[in-house]
């Protein structure tokens, strides 16, 4: 298996989606990785010659990836919270913080867990129940 910047790549598939499995890459970064590198986007990854390769990992060191990048996006984030910024306090109750509704959606999240559906109950289950919480 190919070894990227201490990740391994899935070698079966085309160099472009391949890359795709480092944190921070996308598709459209591969391209441009690639394109940079010269290296030919439909080649298989187990296909890759090792003077490739370090070209590859040349271009992706230019890039914020993998723990810098997670890095970079906690600090974030504990940014806002530390500032008690809107976003910060929706980060921090663990809510939609992008504008997402909440009536109907992040159901599980806002109730503490899975959700049950409320609705007429035979006379049988409620006495089970009543029962069970004593």
């Amino acid at each position: 298996m190919p070894r990227i910047l201490g990740i391994d790549i899935p070698e079966k598939k085309k160099i472009l989606f391949a890359l795709t499995a480092i944190y921070g890459v996308g598709k459209k970064r591969a391209e441009v990785v690639l394109s940079e590198s010269n290296v030919d986007q439909n080649k298989r990854a187990y296909d890759l010659t090792t003077h490739e390769l370090s070209r590859i990992q040349r271009a992706l060191e230019r890039f914020r990836i993998e723990g810098d990048l997670r890095r970079q996006i906690i600090d974030n984030v504990d940014r806002l919270i530390r500032i008690r910024s809107y976003r910060g306090m929706r980060h921090q109750a663990k809510l939609p913080c992008r504008g997402q509704r909440t009536r109907t959606n992040s159901r599980t999240v806002r109730g503490g867990g899975k959700r049950r559906t409320v609705g007429s109950v035979s006379k049988e289950q409620a006495t089970k129940t009543e029962e069970e919480k004593k």
